[in-house]
């Protein structure tokens, strides 16, 4: 069996009987030839579990294109299903209201959903939706010339999480670090790291934060004699030994908080090797390039931008538009498929101007490019926001909010937002202990979970696939613990489609409160002198798949999933 889930599996078995039953009524006549079968059927897990394991809407969707009633398809659907294949997988089929189906699984289909999880471990979960896919997942881009901040700190955590789970869904993905290391910015680092080294004021729009001096220091000690190097020299030196020395920084902070990259790609190295001339000449070989007033532009508005751009200034000199170009032709050529950018708050104007730039290339800017823009991060502490930092002398740095709650915690919470929408992160509950909590929450029902087997090993309670029994676990709290379980292959998929790993970790938090009610709910561990039962040993191996589920989901947000806490 593939890495995925049995329950996965029986959803598609069931997707697939209800398009045999529909294909069929339709030949037949007893549909209307002008009903379209779809390509997807949604089947969703109803929250009563008296309407089943699964529902589906199809027959309400279909009535009104097939000109029929939806009770009517739905009961050519009962029928049908109860007549087929798929029925060996179902207790029942039942019509609820003006159409809805609900769908029963049979105990032996929810066992089945036990043992993969078991056989299939780290890997259950995974799948083959984005195989043979090649992404680009571009997920800071900064200038090395300062810590990364709090909106650098949100794609830290949201773009690794995002790379986990299309790797999850079988893409192959490349995390990528963009450094602004082109252009003035660079020129008034160097120069206020080479004023603090000679203890002068740092020259005007230049960079202020003790994190200067510490530079600078470190640059005097190694070399001393940088000190004595006429103002030009001194300022480049500076700048290139503050270059690598910040850019470290951040590597190593980035290291710190498990957020790896495959590529850290400077942006002076598109215009190395004649690579901007290499990609201003494909794109006038696509017809879109023009001169005007002395200046080269791209003609960006005959794909829905809302100007054309300029690539090349009339004094000869790039436009910050020319590194966007040859850094989206640098992608493709390297074997991408799709480019994902995630940008910052302010960034939405570039939207289109990367789906024009797509197009302007030959492309399609539906497929080839995709952009999600993150909104910013409110820190709380003691009932007041955190606005500055006492390294940098702005914003909060990554390091920082570590150094306040934890790599988990800072992850967890930065993740488990919708990044289109602003978040406020309250240290206070971060660090508390309780169920308010929501990365505590998870991680403890992980470690109960845990000690929970290992309780059952000294009362030598057997458990694992060979101590399923599915037969007896029939209370209520055990099914909607199974059927939760049996969701997560679909959730990853989901998650990966609509980029939004966020869904991991609601899911996780709602797996979290499943087991927490089961527990409470159905003994695990024999009372006193109680002889342990078959029914001990399917309840803990139902304990041992949930706990390689929500360590699962821990995983693909890159949070620890703690055995004791």
């Amino acid at each position: 069996m593939s890495p995925q889930s049995a329950a996965t599996s029986v959803q598609e078995e069931i997707v697939s009987g209800i398009k045999r039953v529909l294909t069929e009524a339709v030949n037949s006549g007893r549909l209307p030839t002008q009903l379209q079968v779809p390509e997807s059927i949604t089947l969703d897990r109803p929250k009563n579990r008296d309407h089943g394991d699964f529902a589906t809407s199809i027959a309400l969707a279909l009535a009104k294109s097939a000109g029929v009633q939806p009770r009517l398809i739905a009961e050519i659907l009962k029928t049908g299903l109860e007549n087929d294949v798929i029925f060996a997988q179902l207790d029942a089929v039942d019509i609820a209201g003006a159409g809805f189906i609900n769908l029963t699984l049979s105990k032996k289909s929810q066992g089945a959903v036990i043992a993969t999880i078991l056989k299939n471990g780290k890997a259950f979960g995974t799948g083959s939706a984005l195989a043979g896919v090649a992404i680009n997942l571009e997920f800071i881009s900064a200038n090395p010339t300062g810590p990364l901040h709090l909106g650098h700190t949100r794609w830290a955590a949201v773009g690794d999480a995002l790379g986990r789970v299309l790797t999850a869904a079988g893409a192959k993905v490349s995390r990528e670090f963009y450094i602004n290391d082109r252009g003035v910015q660079m020129d008034k680092f160097g120069a206020s790291i080479r004023a603090a080294a000679l203890g002068q004021p740092t020259p005007e729009d230049g960079y202020h934060g003790a994190y200067i001096q510490d530079l600078a220091a470190t640059i005097v000690a190694s070399e001393p004699a940088l000190k004595d190097l006429p103002q030009a020299e001194g300022d480049a030196a500076f700048r290139d030994r503050g270059y690598a020395l910040q850019l470290k920084q951040q590597q190593d902070v980035l290291d710190a908080f498990g957020t790896h990259f495959d590529t850290w790609f400077s942006e002076k190295s598109l215009y190395e090797k004649d690579f901007f001339k290499h990609t201003q000449e494909r794109l006038v070989a696509q017809g879109h390039v023009y001169i005007q007033d002395g200046a080269t532009w791209l003609r960006t508005t005959d794909f829905g931008d809302d100007k054309d751009r300029v690539m090349i200034k009339s004094d000869g000199s790039q436009a910050y538009f020319a590194s966007d170009s040859a850094y989206y032709i640098s992608k493709r050529e390297r074997g991408f498929d799709i480019c994902i950018y995630m940008l910052g708050a302010d960034h939405h104007g570039y939207v289109a101007r990367l789906k024009a730039l797509a197009a302007c290339a030959g492309d399609d800017p539906k497929y080839n490019v995709e952009t999600l823009i993150g909104q910013m991060v409110k820190i709380m502490e003691n009932g007041e926001e955190v606005k500055l930092s006492k390294r940098a002398g702005t914003i909060i740095t990554l390091e920082e909010l570590v150094e306040k709650v934890g790599v988990d915690a800072a992850r967890y919470t930065l993740i488990r937002y919708p990044v289109d929408t602003p978040m406020v992160m309250d240290v206070d509950l971060l660090r508390s202990r309780t169920n308010e909590n929501p990365v505590y929450y998870v991680q403890y029902a992980h470690a109960r979970i845990c000690a929970v087997l290992r309780n059952a090993a000294d009362l030598n309670i057997a458990f694992g696939p060979d101590h399923i029994h599915p037969e007896l676990l029939t209370h209520d709290r055990e099914r909607e613990l199974m059927g939760a379980l049996g969701e997560f292959p679909r959730v990853v998929a989901g998650a990966a489609e609509l980029r939004e790993p966020h869904r991991i970790a609601r899911y996780a938090e709602e797996l979290a409160g499943l087991y927490h009610g089961f527990y409470a709910d159905c003994r695990v561990l024999p009372l006193g002198d109680e002889s342990p039962t078959d029914l001990h040993s399917a309840r803990a191996t139902l304990c041992k798949s949930t706990a390689q589920v929500i360590a699962n989901s821990l995983a693909l947000l890159g949070v620890s999933a703690p055995e004791k806490m």
